[in-house]
Formats: C-alpha cells, sequence, structure tokens
C-alpha cells in the first residue's frame, strides 16, 4: 500500500522545523516519546497496537524525485532542506511495547531515539499508525470482555474512515480477540480469517426466500450461513427447518442463521425454540445490526442463545471514545532531559521504562513510571525494537500477538475484567522521576508545579 510509505503524509510544520533545525545546526540526538495522557472515561485500559507498520513505515520511508521536485516547486522550502530530504533515511532506535500489552496514561509504548530533524520528521505518521490501531484494538478488547463466549467478526469496512481504516481495524480488533473479518484483503494482508454470508438483495432477488436459501446453500455449501430476517425472520426460520433435510440429503448442513435486524435478543430466543424444535439443535445463531457495548451488556444480562456477533460501525470508529488525548514529545535532546510545562499537558522527562508488578493469582497490581536506568521490582514493558533503521528483535507473527494480547486480558484485574464502567488502576511515578522533573525545570527556571 503506497499510503504506508510515502513521505509527504505529515504536516507542513515539520519540514518547516528541520528547514529551521538544519540551519541552526540543532542535528544532535533527540528522544521522542509517543503515549496517551489520560485515557477516556469509558476505558479503564489501553491496548498497544500498530507497531509493526510503525516499524515498516520508519524502515522505508522516503522522499521520491516527483516528490522532491514538488516540493522544491512550492517555493516553501530552502535548496538546502531540498537536498537533505533527497537523502533521508530513518537510522535512529525504537523503543517500544509489544503489540498486544496493555497500558495506562502516561505509559509510553514507543520511543524514538535520531537526530533531531529524523526523529521530528516521522512525528506525524507515526501518531497516524499507533493511534488508530490503539483505539480499536482497545475497544474491540472492551467488547471481547464483554461477551466472552461470542464468537466476534469484524463487520465494519463500509462504514470506516477510509479504506487504510478499515483494514487497520481489521488488525487491530484481531489482536485484541475477534475471530475474524469480513474484510477480504485482511486476510490476504495478514491471514485473519474471514467471515461472510449473504445481502438482503440476494434473498429479495429470488421470488422465493426457500428458493434463495437452496441456491445459496448448493452454491456454497461449506460454511453455510442463511440470512433469515429479509422478511418476516420467524417465518423464516420455519422455512430454514424445512429446507435442511433436503439439504442434508445432499450433505450440506445449515451452520448458523443470521438476524441483522429488531430485537435480536427476544428473535433469538424464539428463532432458537423453531431451530430446536425442527432438530437443529447444532445451527447456530449470528446476530448483527447496530451493536454496540450496550447491546453487548444486554445480551448477556439476557441470556439471549446467541453464538456470534458481527460488529460494525461502533467497532471501526470507536464510537464511545473516537480519539485519545496521545502525544509525540521530546523528552532528551543532546543528552539533557527535556520537558513539557504547558497548563494540563505537562510531560516527564527523560527516556522511561514501565515496570510492572503482579499479586499472587498473576494479575496485574501495580505500575512504576522512571527513568529507563532506574531500578525496580517488576517486569520491565518497553524493549528495543529498532537499531540504526533496522529491526533488530525477531518480529513475532499475528498469531503470537494476538496470544499476548489474549494473556494480557486474563491478566487484568478482576474489576479491569468485569466492570461496565471505567475503573482506575495504580500507574505510580517514582521519586526519581520526579527529582528528573524538578531538576530539568530548575536548568530552565521554571517555578516548581502545584501540588
Amino acid at each position: 500500500m503506497e499510503a504506508l510509505s510515502n513521505a509527504l503524509l505529515t504536516d507542513l510544520y515539520q519540514l518547516t522545523m528541520i528547514q529551521a533545525y538544519l540551519e541552526s545546526g540543532q542535528t544532535d540526538m533527540a528522544s521522542f516519546e509517543f503515549f496517551v495522557r489520560k485515557l477516556p472515561a469509558q476505558r479503564s485500559f489501553l491496548m498497544a497496537a500498530g507497531l509493526e507498520q510503525a516499524l515498516e513505515f520508519l524502515k522505508n520511508v522516503r522522499f521520491s524525485e516527483e516528490e522532491l521536485r514538488w516540493l522544491a516547486r512550492t517555493g516553501k522550502f530552502s535548496a538546502k532542506l531540498i537536498d537533505y530530504l533527497s537523502g533521508f533515511r530513518f537510522t535512529g532506535e525504537v523503543h517500544a511495547m509489544p503489540e498486544g500489552t496493555v497500558f495506562f496514561g502516561n505509559e509510553p509504548i514507543l520511543r524514538i531515539t535520531a537526530p533531531l530533524p529524523e526523529a521530528q520528521l516521522v512525528e506525524t505518521r507515526l501518531v497516524n499508525i499507533l493511534h488508530f490501531q490503539t483505539l480499536i484494538a482497545s475497544k474491540a478488547a472492551r467488547m471481547v470482555l464483554l461477551a466472552p463466549d461470542k464468537l466476534l467478526v469484524d463487520f465494519g469496512l463500509r462504514r470506516a474512515h477510509g479504506a487504510d481504516a478499515g483494514l487497520m481495524a481489521a488488525r487491530a480488533s484481531y489482536i485484541a480477540g475477534f475471530a475474524g473479518t469480513a474484510t477480504l484483503m485482511a486476510e490476504k494482508s495478514f491471514g485473519i480469517p474471514t467471515y461472510g454470508t449473504m445481502a438482503h438483495s440476494f434473498i429479495q432477488s429470488f421470488d422465493s426466500e426457500t428458493a434463495a436459501f437452496e441456491a445459496f446453500a448448493r452454491a456454497r455449501p461449506q460454511n453455510l450461513v442463511l440470512l433469515i430476517d429479509t422478511y418476516d425472520t420467524e417465518a423464516a426460520a420455519r422455512k430454514v427447518v424445512a429446507l435442511a433435510p433436503r439439504l442434508k440429503a445432499s450433505g450440506i448442513a445449515i451452520r448458523s442463521v443470521r438476524i441483522d435486524s429488531g430485537d435480536l435478543a427476544a428473535l433469538a430466543n424464539s428463532v432458537r425454540d423453531i431451530l430446536d424444535a425442527g432438530g437443529l439443535k447444532d445451527t447456530g445463531i449470528f446476530v448483527s445490526g447496530g451493536i454496540d457495548d450496550a447491546a453487548l451488556i444486554a445480551f448477556a444480562r439476557e441470556k439471549a442463545p446467541i453464538d456470534g456477533i458481527g460488529i460494525g460501525t461502533s467497532l471501526v470508529t470507536s464510537s464511545d471514545a473516537p480519539a485519545l488525548d496521545c502525544a509525540y514529545k521530546l523528552q532528551e535532546y543532546a543528552g539533557v532531559p527535556r520537558r513539557k510545562r504547558s497548563t494540563g499537558k505537562a510531560t516527564w522527562p527523560g527516556r522511561k521504562q514501565v515496570w510492572r508488578r503482579y499479586d499472587r493469582d498473576g494479575r496485574m497490581m501495580v505500575d512504576i513510571l522512571s527513568t529507563e536506568d532506574d531500578a525496580h521490582e517488576g517486569q520491565t514493558l518497553i524493549r528495543p525494537v529498532m537499531s540504526g533503521g533496522e529491526w533488530i528483535a525477531s518480529r513475532p507473527s499475528l498469531q503470537d500477538v494476538r496470544a499476548h494480547a489474549r494473556q494480557e486480558l486474563e491478566r487484568l484485574p478482576l474489576q479491569l475484567r468485569t466492570s461496565k464502567l471505567a475503573v482506575p488502576y495504580p500507574v505510580q511515578v517514582s521519586r526519581r522521576l520526579e527529582q528528573f522533573a524538578a531538576a530539568a525545570d530548575r536548568r530552565m527556571n521554571l517555578p516548581e508545579l502545584p501540588g
């Protein structure tokens, strides 16, 4: 996908700053960190995702000859900048949390260390990649916990905010525990299982609903799912029961029926009764159509006999929390800790690490945020993944990432797993980091922050 490595997918001010950096000689090593300042009100935790695409971007980002000619024609940039960009390659280091890792507010999930112009130039696209996949993985993880015994499928491509968003939403939701997606490109690109049934237009094109069911079954006999809510859901369920013996004689089993409208929980109950009475106890019920967190909670509360759920708009737009308060900020330059002090947006300076402690049951108990050279009890979460612009860690398969995410969800405190509302988790800032911040303030002659 060309857009993933297009160097012009950036903000104007990145290039204007780099021009000024070059003119003033500000080209020493810098460290930037990507983090989320605070969690949305609807989230007790977030899940890191998008690292593989971020590293691929860093490895491949280039300015083409045509792009350089276009930049020169705009008249906005100096010849010195154009010459610098012509040989641009990312040569820095990257430290990051593995994809699928649960994290919390102010914990960096990625750190870039590189010459200042390099680290600055890659900001916009990195934030774009990491923010979106983390947003969707976090939403999907919440849904997985709300429906732990259901097969969840991403149905969101047509409502996603662009093709790239739809594809990456399929990847991020799969990491978090969704069983698969309806997006065919996700299977080709990532090996994610695809699921699909039929549209109402298929049923409508036949003069008989039964004829439509049978035609589809004989054309696509494997993993057969029949859509039964085009006209009258319960009547269609009876037609499925009547058709089943004829299909069975041809070796065709009806795996599931799908309901896409109406009171899904109530219809699932009535359809379950019809299928069971007709001898189709092994035929599952799959539902879709505007499903969100509230619907998942209602299904669980009503113990609806639903086996699988297709989720579209609310997943790929993360409708209850459509953006994260994330940032990519300078934490060190030329070996000196740097700190932002803006009201409500102050940062902790220096290169940082997160230590996570677990209780006797193996569940997350507390995180400690400190400088990377500090020492604390617990598991370190941020690891080296790139050096000299090249991968240095083994690249985990998507299945490995998915398994790690599953383990992370299993190790959440019980309240964070089961509560329908956001529950706080303790992230302790070390005394060492507080002293580090105070020293950075003194160096810049800044007054102490209150509290």
